[in-house]
């Protein structure tokens, strides 16, 4: 995972970072895709240029009711931070976070980054796992596996799912598990996971826990999740990626653009969920929101406003 650094909790010198799952038998990706927008993705590249007329025609309408106060056409959006990922080729990359005035519910438009973490056989000595072994750290500085009191990464062993591999953690874990089971933590080749800067978090007032909604606007594939993981702005997990169509190689992956992300604070309970859970609790999230309607008038309203900003 490309996190940023963050304090690690010393318990017997383990964790990630404040937050721990449940190893889920997960189904196949069909169930991770829970709605298709439109089938036709040069509609969708269209929209990656500003256009977006015509684009939500073959939206299901009984998942997008009319909300003609509450969209985004009658209400500005506010503008809750504004970031820079760093450079892409000659040119910075800024991300706008919004929200609109009657929701505590921010969204934002931006890459995704492949996060492995979680995952059994996500890291390991030999540098052979799903990630490469430096997005976990290095010695005196480990991230994104459980350490020892002399601060070296935890192995599994016989009886744990990838015996050999380091135990691979993510901030969101499941508090009546020990710290040294690897299903303690979120799998992110089993859960849709996104993850959120720290201070990002903060701002918007999300929690480990809280449910998303996350939309490929390429191909009109989205998936509901669960924030789990603390580290860099637009990353997800193995499983998210395949959910929405995007190359989940955790090692060269990922999307550079046009992924919408919508986050919804304080909704979640600071536990892992079951893929169940996550689809039910997001789908009734959404749809309070506003559903798909009143995100397409967002995505192309916080489009204009991100060229004037």
């Amino acid at each position: 995972m490309r996190k940023q650094v963050i304090p690690t909790i010393l318990l017997f010198g383990l964790l990630c970072a404040p937050g721990f799952a449940q190893k889920m038998e997960g189904p196949g990706q069909d169930q991770f895709a829970l709605f298709q927008l439109s089938p036709n993705a040069a509609r969708w590249n269209a929209a990656l240029a500003g256009n977006f007329d015509g684009l939500w025609s073959n939206t299901d309408e009984r998942k997008a009711p009319e909300l003609a106060a509450g969209s985004c056409t009658n209400a500005r959006l506010m503008l809750l931070e504004s970031l820079v990922l760093g450079r892409d080729g000659h040119h910075s990359r800024e991300v706008a976070i919004w929200r609109l005035p009657d929701s505590p519910a921010f969204f934002f438009i931006s890459r995704m980054a492949i996060d492995a973490d979680g995952a059994p056989n996500a890291y390991n000595a030999d540098d052979t796992g799903l990630d490469a072994l430096a997005n976990a750290g290095a010695p005196s500085r480990w991230n994104g596996v459980v350490t020892d009191q002399d601060g070296n990464p935890m192995i599994q062993q016989d009886n744990d799912p990838s015996p050999g591999y380091y135990i691979s953690c993510t901030s969101l874990y499941d508090e009546t598990k020990k710290f040294t089971d690897p299903t303690t933590y979120v799998n992110a080749s089993k859960i849709p996971y996104v993850v959120l800067p720290q201070d990002v978090a903060d701002r918007g007032g999300a929690r480990l826990g809280d449910f998303a909604v996350v939309m490929n606007l390429r191909n009109g594939k989205s998936s509901f999740a669960i924030f789990a993981d603390i580290g860099t702005l637009g990353e997800g997990s193995v499983a998210l990626a395949e959910a929405l169509g995007v190359s989940p190689d955790a090692r060269h992956g990922g999307q550079s653009d046009g992924i919408v992300y919508l986050l919804f604070p304080a909704s979640g309970n600071l536990r892992p969920r079951t893929i169940g859970e996550i689809q039910s609790e997001g789908e009734k999230l959404f749809d309070h929101w506003g559903g798909i309607k009143r995100l397409s008038s967002c995505v192309e309203s916080g489009s204009d406003d991100k060229r004037r900003f």
